[in-house]
């Protein structure tokens, strides 16, 4: 009888410990990314990181830090993706964590922004002024806009990426386009 009720009690830990020691060895077993594939994957996808850490943060100092720490981030964990795109989505969330924790950072808020920041060029005015508006808009307009529209991806991967539910970067982008089509009337 108490080998039976200590069973009872026990079985479901020892099912836990079986599935954690599986995961353990399936862990181990993972390839991990050589320095060769970080080199190419750095050289490949570096562009994109920035101008989604730029899009985040406004300030090209900052938005470097911000790719910094996410092909810092790559590096450590060592992690070797199947795909391309399962590497761009780890990247695309990695950065956009890392220009969170730059937002919430001390020395973020007592920093003076500088008006002479590198912006960049367009061949045009039209492009240039609806570049300025994109930039206006509030960063949860922002940021969803610009992974839509500019990284090509669509509003569900968006709304992995971002933490959100489709529906909500839907009415996001909405949202966005109605706000710049008033600011662009304005002018």
């Amino acid at each position: 009888m108490d080998g039976e009720f200590f069973s009872k009690i026990f079985s479901p830990w020892d099912e836990l410990a079986a599935a954690l020691v599986l995961q353990v060895k399936s862990f181990s077993r993972r390839r991990t990314m050589t320095e060769k594939e970080f080199t190419a994957a750095a050289e490949q996808h570096l562009d994109m990181v920035y101008r989604i850490a730029l899009n985040c943060l406004r300030n090209p100092a900052d938005a470097e830090d911000a790719a910094q720490t996410a092909m810092l981030r790559l590096w450590r964990s060592g992690q070797a993706f199947p795909d391309d795109n399962q590497l761009r989505h780890w990247l695309v969330r990695v950065t956009v964590n890392a220009c969170k924790d730059a937002l919430r950072s001390p020395w973020r808020r007592r920093m003076v922004p500088l008006d002479d920041c590198r912006e960049p060029v367009f061949n045009t005015p039209e492009h240039q002024n609806l570049y300025a508006e994109v930039m206006a808009l509030p960063a949860k307009y922002r940021l969803p806009l610009y992974l839509y529209y500019y990284e090509g991806y669509t509003a569900a991967e968006v709304g992995e990426l971002l933490g959100l539910r489709p529906s909500t970067v839907r009415t996001r982008l909405a949202r966005a386009r109605e706000k710049l089509k008033a600011q662009l009337r304005e002018e």
